[in-house]
């Protein structure tokens, strides 16, 4: 069997290998293959080598052989970063925004100068990747190099990106070679007053984090065997959620996993809703909430909705459920319980991440603003991960969160006005990666996983 690239989607616990050929003439999308994760055995490749025979296995074949292995991670911890900016409503939001964007966990958010208890904080946190903002261009300096000489002589513990007063851009870079501190330039990530600038700073932290990613435990063996682009798995998947965006028109993505639920989405809004914005969004915007994960927080989702209300409305002894609870469920009562529970993290994470219209008085009357993320205009709401892309109950979950907002409350679609549709085959982070070097296949693919109801 011969395969033209296989991608690897390495995340905590599961790794999958997806198959495709015929890149340059009818791209196809063959099978995939799926193992446990090894990183924590201290060898990813493990992981990857059992992903691929269990992709022969699918395939019937007793030899694969193929051009490159690309990759996307979201094991050993993902892509931890902290943010340092000047103003928290102004450069940390955008320098935050750009940094989800890209697919990492934040993990510290500072406004103004760095003090030795944001140091501490950031030591203990070890990220791997550290994104240092603060000024417009043209406009204050001196917090930007306050910070950048204090993490220079404190010692980082992680390469520095520096996205802030172009101004700065000399200085920032000698004082961190100086001390032997890997930098990255990109362009200012807030260059005017209400003016986001998220796609380079993007761009440059998927540079880093597959520059680095090669040193982080487990994962030091990787170039091995991956031979191509590493993303981390966010960012692969908001890399595709755009190139969609070019087909469909405005869409969200929505990822409820294991560990965290992800929103994507594309959109630019109403131009009604941006005359009312008190703050600049960016035109893709990606939130990642870390106390809904399907397995890690089911506990948390449990209490969320309140166990005592939750066992009458399922007809289940919760306790008894949650104490074999599987990843994958293992037994009808788990996956009843999962299939509710993905119901209640997708409804909180759409929630999160949509803005809303906010109301206040002035001596003139009533005067209402806008605050957040305006999906109004999405027509299309897509299911991408484990539980979206392999639950029975799939459908019936997405209409709903499709149909969330009767109230009115959120900057939403009403009602009926979005149509659903599934990444059937599981492979939106994968296309996601090929994107980056072969968008034409990449982009003909996802229509092709696409399923729509």
């Amino acid at each position: 069997m011969v395969a033209d690239v296989l991608i690897a989607e390495i995340g905590s616990t599961t790794t999958l290998v997806s198959a495709f050929s015929a890149l340059d003439t009818c791209p196809r999308f063959l099978a995939q293959g799926q193992a446990a994760t090894t990183v924590l055995e201290g060898d990813v490749r493990l992981g990857l080598s059992d992903a691929i025979d269990a992709l022969k296995r699918t395939l019937g074949a007793d030899e694969l052989t193929y051009g490159d292995l690309l990759a996307s991670s979201s094991a050993a911890g993902g892509l931890k970063m902290c943010v340092h900016g000047l103003v928290y409503d102004m450069t940390v939001r955008a320098a935050r925004a750009a940094a989800l964007g890209a697919g990492a966990i934040v993990r510290q958010t500072t406004a103004g100068r760095l003090t030795q208890a944001d140091l501490a904080e950031q030591r203990a946190i070890r990220p791997n990747l550290i994104l240092l903002a603060g000024g417009t261009d043209g406009g204050e300096r001196e917090t930007a190099l306050y910070n950048a000489e204090l993490l220079a002589r404190e010692g980082t513990g992680a390469p520095v990106l520096y996205a802030g007063n172009a101004q700065n851009q000399s200085a920032i870079k000698a004082i961190f070679e100086q001390a032997g501190v890997p930098v990255y330039l990109a362009e200012n990530v807030y260059p005017r007053l209400d003016v986001l600038n998220v796609e380079p700073v993007r761009r440059v932290i998927h540079a880093a984090f597959e520059r680095h990613i090669v040193s982080a435990p487990g994962m030091e063996h990787i170039r091995d065997m991956v031979t191509g682009a590493i993303l981390p798995t966010p960012g692969a998947v908001m890399e595709a959620a755009m190139l969609l965006y070019e087909e469909i028109g405005d869409l969200v993505v929505l990822d409820i996993g294991g560990a965290t639920t992800d929103v994507h989405s594309v959109s630019a809004g109403s131009e009604e809703i941006a005359r009312l914005l008190t703050a600049p969004e960016p035109f893709n915007k990606r939130t990642v909430e870390g106390d809904l994960g399907l397995y890690v927080n089911a506990h948390h989702l449990v209490e969320q909705i309140g166990e005592a209300k939750l066992a009458q409305e399922l007809g289940l002894d919760i306790s008894a459920v949650l104490r074999d609870y599987r990843p994958i469920p293992a037994s009808a009562e788990q996956l009843q319980l999962t299939t509710r529970l993905c119901l209640e993290a997708g409804q909180t994470a759409i929630s999160r991440h949509a803005g809303r219209l906010r109301h206040y008085y002035t001596p003139q009357g009533r005067a209402t603003a806008a605050e957040g993320k305006d999906l109004t205009q999405v027509k299309t709401l897509v299911g991408t991960g484990g539980a979206l892309t392999r639950l029975p109950e799939r459908e019936g979950i997405l209409r709903r969160l499709a149909d969330g907002n009767a109230n009115g409350a959120m900057l939403y679609p009403k009602p009926g006005a979005m149509r659903l549709a599934f990444d059937e085959h599981y492979v939106m982070a994968s296309l996601g990666v090929l994107a980056k070097t072969n968008p034409n296949a990449a982009k003909f693919l996802l229509k092709e996983t696409l399923r729509f109801a």
